[in-house]
């Protein structure tokens, strides 16, 4: 992903795209996870992401965004 030059000189990251999809859920995991987003100050949706995205890089499966413009960068 290449950086975006602003005025002023600063640089920001292009967001990626989202691709929608359906999920299952069970209605009490929906609910407890509504109230855990609500709690959090997020959508449903973004906690979500959150708990995904903090999986992905505890298990070593998802690089953060410096490691990535390091790999960008060589």
């Amino acid at each position: 992903m290449l950086p975006l030059l602003l005025t002023q000189g600063l640089y920001i990251h292009k967001m990626s795209e989202k691709k929608p999809f359906v999920l299952r859920i069970d209605p009490e995991k929906l609910k407890a996870l509504e109230k855990w987003a609500a709690d959090e100050f997020r959508s449903t949706n973004g906690q979500i992401e959150y708990i995904l995205d903090q999986a992905l890089r505890k298990s070593g499966r998802w690089k953060t965004r410096s490691e990535n413009i390091k790999t960008e960068e060589k």
